[in-house]
């Protein structure tokens, strides 16, 4: 296994609490704040004082602090025209559809290509196009557009093909196509090579000619931006006088679906794309949507929490262990009885998901636990026989355990199919991009804090060397211990209703836009108990000198060091950190601290 040398420590600031190693072997940091700054904000907005100081934090300034809480697509949304290739793409989508040309939606199989195909699907049939959606099998025809499939389109007379949130490095599959007579149109987001596919149009904010400041929207978004301008464009010809012209702002809650599920900053657009598309999800108008939240038992208005971690992992778990094409029949579906059959049946795959995530988790780590991971750049772990469609997860939860890049292989023979996930500040997808250039793998691309691959498995130990030297330099200005970030310290008295309800004044919260993090300080434990289907998270209930109670939360803890510690406590205080979130029962709300680190009170 290859080593490096391990560089000198970085410097930690001081710790918040004098918390310098946690039980999860965090340094506890206070978010950097201009108490007098945050006042200001505060009294400007005329909201309470920590939400003023929970915007500074997050470097929001007093001029445009405003437009932070109250985003709207009026003044956010950029004219579509402004990307390359969007008005000869729509222009080209607009006379598919006038001429009643044949389109088909080439979608990727995870939650942003499923919103996006649902979300394009929506809008052409609504106005009249011909459509059809082809979502590849992850394990037979792996990621992205493939020649077989596009030439047996244009066989069908299919005249466009649309690619969604995949197309940006399917060079031969395009080329193939193209020469065929079939008009490509590619529509992305992932990092792009100096060099484009020969396609007749690709959008991609992250192109390396456009200069685009909205590189960190997710494909949907981008997606959202051309019904946009193919709307504008047949309104222009007239095409709405024989037909209603669409309310686009219909289809929000996919876009916030998408962005939300894949992991995008939740700033400038994207905040005012996902702000206004969970209050669209909210009135349940699509069908596949509400079916799923009532398998899911989502029985609240929705918000950023329940798109990523309720909603998307069942949409998702079609396309990784299920059927590729499930998430976009649910989102596109008009039939009730059947957007319900497909939410049981992506409930079910969810849960088989779980099982085989579990399973290949657990002998992903015990590998890497063998190497010496504080001298390594990027934790790998490569598994004959191992489910593809969960290596992604896998690879996220190595990358949380470790603090490190992570990348899962599975082994298929001689062929290997990775997918990895990064940390902040090490760009993992122009790393495996550099791979592909070098002829050390044979796909592969994605973006800084995620990226797919394929890999024939002589070449996985030249893999292996390329990366942890390629990362190395972004990794050494890291510290050695991660840091954990807070915005404030909380008695248990403090924790209440109108906290929560003033800070979600800030949300919808994600990348870009963390959600408010706080120390409980000197918590009791009454009580610590393991619960779930597997006994892996830990429920407690936590109480002050005065007997106040306070519920809570650890997901994933019971055999983590902070799980073992709480469930054997003694009687001793704790400080605990974690999220402050309304918990709704049965029509009851109170409040519960979602546990993400602890430290004894010594």
């Amino acid at each position: 296994m290859w080593k490096r040398t391990t560089s000198l420590p970085v410097p930690m600031p001081e710790a918040f609490l004098g918390v310098e190693r946690s039980l999860m072997g965090r340094h506890w940091l206070a978010r950097s704040c201009d108490k007098r700054m945050a006042l200001t904000i505060a009294q400007r907005l005329d909201v309470a004082e920590v939400v003023g100081r929970v915007l500074d934090a997050r470097g929001i300034t007093l001029e445009n602090s405003l437009s932070f809480l109250n985003p709207t697509l009026k003044e956010l949304l950029p004219d579509p025209n402004h990307l390359k290739d969007m008005d000869i793409a729509s222009q080209r989508l607009t006379r598919a559809v006038m001429e009643g040309e044949k389109i088909a939606i080439f979608g990727d199989y995870d939650v942003d290509g499923a919103t996006s195909s649902a979300l394009l699907k929506q809008f052409l049939d609504h106005v009249g196009g011909k459509t059809q959606v082809i979502i590849p099998d992850r394990i037979k025809d792996g990621y992205g557009p493939n020649t077989r499939a596009l030439l047996k389109l244009r066989e069908e007379g299919v005249a466009v093909v649309v690619t969604v949130d995949c197309g940006t490095t399917s060079f031969e599959p395009i080329d193939a196509a193209m020469n065929a007579g079939l008009d490509v149109i590619v529509v992305d987001h992932h990092e792009a090579e100096a060099s484009l596919p020969n396609a007749f149009a690709v959008i991609n904010p992250n192109r390396l000619d456009d200069e685009s400041p909205h590189g960190h929207l997710a494909a949907v978004g981008v997606t959202f931006l051309l019904i946009v301008a193919v709307n504008r464009a047949l309104r222009v010809a007239r095409w709405y006088n024989v037909c209603i012209e669409p309310d686009l702002m219909q289809w929000l809650d996919l876009v916030a679906l998408g962005t939300v599920c894949d992991v995008v900053p939740l700033t400038g657009v994207n905040r005012a794309l996902v702000k206004q598309g969970l209050k669209v999800m909210t009135k349940r108008t699509n069908l596949g949507l509400a079916a799923l939240a009532d398998v899911a038992s989502i029985d609240e208005p929705p918000g950023a929490y329940h798109a990523g971690f309720i909603l998307g992992p069942r949409i998702n778990a079609g396309g990784r262990v299920g059927k590729s094409d499930l998430g976009t029949r649910l989102l596109s579906s008009n039939d009730k009885i059947e957007s319900a059959e497909i939410a049981a049946s992506l409930n079910t795959y969810n849960n088989e998901r779980q099982e085989i995530e579990a399973k290949v988790l657990e002998e992903a780590i015990r590998q890497i636990n063998k190497i010496e991971v504080q001298s390594a750049s990027i934790v790998m772990a490569v598994g004959e026989g191992w489910h593809p469609g969960v290596i992604g997860i896998v690879a996220s939860r190595l990358k949380e355990k470790f603090d490190r890049p992570s990348l899962v292989i599975a082994l298929n023979e001689r062929n290997g199919i990775g997918s990895g996930r990064s940390v902040s500040g090490v760009d993992l997808g122009s790393a495996v991009i550099a791979a592909r250039q070098m002829g050390i793998i044979t796909k592969g691309g994605g973006h800084a804090m995620a990226a797919g691959l394929s890999v024939d498995a002589e070449r996985i130990e030249d893999l292996n060397f390329f990366l942890n030297e390629r990362l190395a330099t972004d990794l050494a200005g890291r510290p050695s211990v991660p840091g954990h970030y807070m915005d404030g310290a909380l008695k248990i008295a403090g924790a209440n209703l109108d906290l929560v309800e003033t800070l979600a004044k800030v949300g919808p919260f994600g990348s870009g836009n963390p959600e408010p993090r706080f120390v409980i300080t000197n918590a009791l434990i009454v009580h610590a108990d393991p619960v779930g289907k597997d006994q892996s998270h830990l429920r407690m209930s936590l109480s002050d000198e005065t007997g106040k109670r306070l519920n809570a939360i650890a997901f994933r803890a019971v055999e983590t060091d902070m799980g073992q510690a709480l469930i054997h406590h003694g009687g001793a205080p704790f400080h605990v950190s974690g999220k402050i979130r309304i918990n709704t029962w049965q029509g009851r709300s109170s409040v519960q601290i979602l546990v993400d680190d602890a430290t004894p009170v010594w």
